[in-house]
């Protein structure tokens, strides 16, 4: 497969950055791509290459782009059974089981959900990353529910944009062992890595993490557990796992974060990506994606319910 030339005229009626310029005639790539781009001096401004991304462009110039195809992905595509919630020529919603990780890492290099959706749409390979290609956002290994994943550059450009942006509602259903403070409440604790446990998240100070916000509300209550729905405003590693930890009441099967024996014979944790409203591209109103409580967790709730 060759290479795509295109070329575009800059007007110079104001001066412009060349990165931002190029975003604006190629909204199909992610700014990082294109100044990916101009670093390997694929990108020339009348015939001669591009010094740097914020080259500033203040005449009249033709600006020329060549864009290599998607690097080659080394990772064999595996025939395993998805439960596909929505697809169509842009994206995938995907129900992920628990135990599933979603891209390949280091002691997972079989199994994934990306091995499972190459398989699935071929077309995927290359978008977004070798090693994760169409991978938008993650779910932990053992959460299970919905995630999405993007089919073209174009997709997976705009689906970043509407998580950086705050436009995509997610909610988790969470069993947790106690009761929050209050019935409903919003944490605002920031997260970092563990500075003893490297693999481990932390809530820590602002000045050494990243903001982090969730909104909570109980759904049911029981002696020793509360069901929980889990809106979290921002996207960062293990956050509702953390955040109810903080609180006083992590949730039921989270031996890193919550009790080391579960209280419930559960072999997994009690969370569950439920339900998901995105806009889609050239949408005007979001659509809600929602998937059940899965087999064990619902049993698990039932049970709770009959002894109570």
């Amino acid at each position: 497969m060759s290479d795509r030339l295109a070329a575009f005229t800059f007007e110079g009626k104001q001066a412009e950055r060349l990165d931002k310029f190029l975003v604006a005639c190629l909204p199909e790539f992610s700014r990082s791509r294109l100044q990916g781009l101009i670093r390997d001096g694929l990108v020339e401004v009348d015939g001669a290459p591009a010094h740097k991304a914020g080259q500033v462009l203040d005449r009249r110039v033709t600006v020329q782009v060549r864009i290599p195809p998607a690097a080659p992905s080394d990772l064999e595509p595996e025939d395993i059974p998805l439960d596909i919630v929505f697809e169509n020529d842009e994206l995938m919603v995907v129900n992920k089981p628990a135990g599933m990780v979603v891209h390949p890492a280091a002691g997972h290099a079989s199994g994934t959900l990306v091995h499972a959706a190459l398989a699935h749409a071929p077309e995927l390979e290359g978008i977004g990353g070798v090693q994760r290609p169409g991978v938008v956002h993650r779910l932990d290994r053992d959460t299970s529910g919905l995630i999405l994943l993007a089919k073209n550059e174009r997709a997976h450009r705009w689906l970043q944009d509407q998580f950086r942006l705050r436009k995509v509602e997610k909610v988790y259903l969470a069993l947790v062992d106690g009761a929050p403070p209050t019935p409903t409440g919003r944490i605002e604790a920031p997260i970092g890595r563990d500075l003893k446990q490297r693999k481990k998240m932390a809530i820590v100070n602002p000045e050494k993490g990243r903001e982090a916000i969730s909104e909570y509300r109980t759904l049911e209550s029981y002696p020793a557990h509360t069901l929980v729905e889990v809106h979290p405003l921002t996207g960062r590693t293990h956050q509702i796992r953390l955040h109810m930890a903080f609180l006083g009441c992590p949730v039921v099967g989270d031996t890193i974060y919550g009790r080391r024996h579960a209280s419930l014979p559960l072999r997994r944790h009690f969370l569950h990506a439920a339900r998901l409203s995105i806009r889609l591209r050239n949408e005007n109103k979001p659509q809600t994606f929602e998937a059940a409580l899965p087999d064990e967790l619902a049993e698990a709730l039932e049970n709770l319910r009959q002894r109570s």
